[in-house]
């Protein structure tokens, strides 16, 4: 974010314009009445300047190469390709529509668009209530936690493994995925230092967010320009107007031919593949653990037996009810309903009984028929074009909620945009002032209110050149920097990793580096292993310090206009606020990265946001058609967009949700 428009120390000068035209009061009275001021002129777009126009909206947009893009895209694209990539373009034009309006609202008050939802009635403490929920999934630090893997990846020489890898460190030895927590706990705390100190330390931060943006995008151009082929792109570009398609579990002979027809070969690997069952535990809730297979894959639970004990289960399938684990069993691979082998689920390997996966008593992976280590049988089906109405897997819906939440950022961390339209001095943010870095060695001035104009005829052309001016920075920037932020990350997969692979719980964020070391092969190979875990940290662990920052800022800017304690500090005792908020969402994450694991709290983070989301365009909406001067309120295809991108993220939100509850 840049440093404010007014110096530091210099009071906003909304108090000192001298105006007849008397601010209107819309709203809850609770929240303190506008003061007025004279709209400035936006800058004139020319060839000259046009970069310098751009210059932080490109830095914005090159965010968009973020923790969810790094982590879900790739989640998601190892299983099914570039198919599933229209949800996120759903995602970014509704986001899109979404950032141009909430800075409609900034460019005619001067203030972010959370306190603009203050001013509706019932009551500023009804929505404080009511976002404080919305926003609790911003306290699940999933940035933190997958970004101690490709760390942990650095320090041991390979991809820790969490379930039975053991090392020692500095005379310590513990278990990798005591590794991974620690590290996930000094990633969290080392970003929130600059929020601390600020000054030249968060001036540091944006060196390191150019660094990351610069580094990435040109390793990862390196990879797709030398390394990837054109069959690849195609994938991914098409994959993003790929409306209609849904996961789906179907052998791979459509039409019981036995052969592969064209279109039937979803691996691409030759092989007629089957419906292979995973062994994963399924049928878990927020409110308990997965505890049964789904081998006949009928989307109930399969009977099982306990080889552990109440406090630590070991759960294994015991299909004939014999209340023995079960040695074998008999499926159905082609979903014509008919059983078509039994397969081994212990076998003996060098005269040792294999029962388990690893040292933790988890079952194998998936009863892999043709032994090509990947669970075949996942592809995609089509809600308008398919024959008959697609099965959906129900089974990656909290990875595809992720997808569609932080394609392009997500929840309410898209809000602080309108923050950022007020601090470059937008609009009525000219006269409001800003919060110019964090705390530390700088004087913080806000205005505890903002200013609004007189929609005059003289007024109304300076209006509408400010609004082009954010139309065009999020539809020339911002929009495309999130669909390349997109497919580059998802480039690494769809490339270099088998289709059908599955993300482990602690290791997606590196999944791919193994695949792009042997691609590569040679000395420079292992160096290419480094950069794309380098890369991958450089991805993850800046992004949560500009999330944590965008979480508290938004929060200081609430509190600081909604309450009226509040609003009888003096300006500059705005770091007081700061720092409180700045403590709890501490405390708040550090209780979460000792709870969950990385992709846990990512699932359940984003199904949060969506939620957040769908509210806040609704809400988002209404503040716009209740606040505004009636000439400066959305139009009704802009107003019908809104809607639908807010009902496009409840509904996403909504089947996740009742996924999680085991409704579905």
């Amino acid at each position: 974010m840049s440093e404010p428009n007014n110096p530091a120390g210099e009071t906003p000068d909304v108090a000192n314009q001298e105006n007849s035209y008397e601010a209107p009061h819309p709203g809850s009275q609770a929240m303190p009445q506008w003061e007025t001021g004279e709209l400035i002129d936006a800058p004139k777009f020319t060839a000259k300047n046009w970069f310098q126009m751009l210059g932080p909206g490109l830095l914005m947009g090159g965010a968009a190469i973020g923790g969810g893009e790094w982590l879900v895209g790739p989640i998601v694209t190892a299983k099914y390709g570039g198919a599933m990539l229209w949800l996120a373009t759903m995602s970014v034009l509704g986001l899109v529509i979404y950032n141009i309006e909430i800075s409609r609202y900034t460019l005619y008050s001067g203030e972010p668009i959370f306190t603009g939802k203050f001013r509706l009635l019932p009551h500023p403490m009804f929505w404080v209530l009511l976002y404080l929920l919305l926003d609790f999934g911003s306290v699940f630090p999933y940035l933190a936690a997958s970004a101690a893997t490709p760390l942990a990846a650095v320090i041991l020489g390979e991809v820790p493994n969490a379930q039975e890898g053991v090392a020692t460190i500095l005379g310590i030895t513990m278990s990798h995925e005591t590794l991974l927590r620690v590290l996930g706990y000094a990633i969290f705390l080392a970003a929130l230092l600059p929020l601390i100190f600020g000054g030249k330390i968060y001036n540091a931060l944006k060196g390191i967010m150019t660094f990351k943006i610069v580094t990435v995008m040109g390793f990862l151009l390196i990879l797709a320009l030398f390394y990837s082929s054109s069959g690849t792109w195609v994938e991914i570009c098409s994959g993003f107007f790929k409306f209609g398609n849904v996961p789906i579990r179907a052998a791979e002979d459509l039409n019981g031919n036995d052969q592969l027809d064209p279109g039937e070969d979803w691996d691409s690997d030759g092989v007629i593949d089957v419906m292979e069952p995973s062994l994963s535990l399924k049928f878990g809730t927020v409110f308990k653990a997965a505890y049964a297979t789904d081998i006949d894959q009928d989307g109930k639970p399969d009977p099982m037996v306990n080889l552990g004990n109440d406090e630590s289960p070991v759960w294994w399938p015991d299909l004939d009810q014999d209340n023995e684990p079960d040695e074998t069993v008999t499926i159905d691979t082609d979903g014509d309903g008919q059983t078509d082998g039994t397969y081994q689920l212990e076998r003996v390997d060098g005269g040792k009984q294999i029962r388990f996966k690893d040292a933790k008593g988890q079952l194998l992976p998936c009863i892999d028929v043709d032994g090509d280590g990947t669970r075949d049988g996942d592809r995609v089906g089509n809600l308008f074009t398919s024959e008959q109405r697609p099965d959906i897997d129900w089974s990656l819906i909290a990875f595809l909620s992720a997808l569609v939440a932080i394609s392009g950022s997500g929840g309410l961390s898209n809000t602080p945009i309108s923050n950022y339209t007020r601090d470059q001095g937008w609009g009525m943010g000219h006269h409001v002032g800003a919060i110019p870095s964090v705390v530390g060695g700088q004087d913080i001035q806000l205005s505890h209110v903002g200013a609004v104009f007189e929609p005059t005829e003289e007024a109304m052309p300076r209006w509408k050149r400010w609004y082009k001016h954010v139309v065009r920075d999020q539809l020339g920037v911002w929009m495309p920097a999130c669909f390349i932020g997109l497919a580059l990350p998802s480039m690494l997969s769809v490339e270099f990793l088998q289709r059908g692979t599955e993300a482990d719980k602690w290791t997606a964020a590196a999944m791919t580096a193994g695949a792009v070391e042997e691609r590569v092969g040679g000395s420079l190979g292992g160096f290419f292993w480094f950069m794309t875990l380098f890369c991958g940290f450089l991805v993850l662990a800046p992004s949560m310090a500009t999330t944590a920052d965008g979480v508290i800022r938004r929060w200081v800017d609430v509190f600081w206009t909604s309450s009226a304690m509040l609003r009888k500090m003096p300006p500059k005792n705005i770091r007081y606020v700061y720092f409180t908020v700045l403590v709890i969402y501490g405390f708040f994450g550090m209780a979460m990265l000792s709870l969950e694991q990385p992709t846990s709290l990512l699932t359940i983070a984003t199904t949060i946001f969506n939620f957040a989301l769908g509210f806040s365009c609704w809400h988002t909406l209404a503040v716009n058609c209740i606040l505004l001067p009636k000439h400066l309120r959305p139009n009704w295809f802009v107003r019908i967009c809104l809607f639908a991108s807010g009902s496009f993220f409840w509904v996403i939100a909504t089947v996740s949700a009742l996924q999680k509850f085991g409704l579905i």
